[in-house]
């Protein structure tokens, strides 16, 4: 089985766990939401009985004798409790993508060294004039003049598949609740929105292009372009090198 192979088949779990993790995430804060509408009803109506039994005499105005009932207290205890559920579910969910990402980060890496393996036992004058670093960058692949594609490596496309897999558990979601979960800070970020790799993306021809990879959407794209595409950046360089 190849590195491809059983990281695809380590992933294919992944959209069920989180769907059912997605899902107890919306139990808990249906939950919570009845919880702190009950306990605001109930709060409410004792800072009425409070108000009522001080101007009737019946309660005496001290301050530190007046105190929500234990009824009240438990709930707002509970809620809390809720809470802390709710923050460990979207931290596992977080950790459990995490690590597929290193997952993928060491399939690369081992990956990239069966290539250098490859490229040191094919004799000197049977390699390519490209190098080995120069056709493999960053989980992309090459054509053309320059040697690259416009699509992504199979293993970049795991990675869209897990987003892609992880969207349609949200989507199970009936409250469309968010979860905003941290953000690797070392994942690389492309396009002119400067986000990280998501979905189809087009690689630009112009082999000093800054960014190089975009997004279809950001460009106005909605297939792979055919022949060689050039981004609006390079594109007018490119123009006016032509004008010259």
């Amino acid at each position: 089985m190849s590195f491809l192979d059983e990281f695809q088949a380590n992933l294919e779990s992944l959209p069920n766990i989180l769907q059912k993790k997605y899902a107890l995430l919306h139990d808990l804060d249906k939950s919570l939401q009845e919880l702190q509408r009950q306990n605001e009803q109930r709060c409410e109506q004792e800072i009425e009985d409070i108000k009522h039994g001080v101007k009737t005499g019946n309660i005496t105005p001290n301050t530190s004798l007046i105190r929500f009932s234990d009824e009240a207290l438990d709930e707002q205890k509970h809620s809390i409790r809720i809470a802390d559920e709710k923050i460990a579910l979207a931290v596992q969910a977080y950790d459990l993508v995490d690590t597929h990402i290193q997952q993928l980060d060491q399939y690369l890496k081992k990956f990239d060294e069966e290539l250098r393996r490859e490229r040191d036992t094919v004799p000197a004058n049977a390699l390519p004039a490209t190098s080995l670093d120069s056709s493999v960058k960053s989980g992309r692949s090459s054509e053309s003049g320059r040697g690259r594609k416009k699509t992504r490596l199979a293993t970049a496309a795991a990675v869209a598949a897990a987003t892609e897999a992880a969207a349609a558990a949200a989507a199970a979601n009936p409250t469309g609740m968010e979860l905003d979960l941290p953000v690797d800070p070392n994942e690389p970020t492309y396009c002119f929105c400067n986000q990280v790799s998501y979905g189809e993306m087009v690689a630009c021809d112009n082999p000093d292009c800054k960014i190089e990879w975009f997004h279809f959407g950001c460009v106005g794209l909605k297939e792979h372009p055919k022949g060689k595409w050039y981004c609006s950046d390079c594109a007018v360089i490119k123009n006016r090198r032509r004008g010259r």
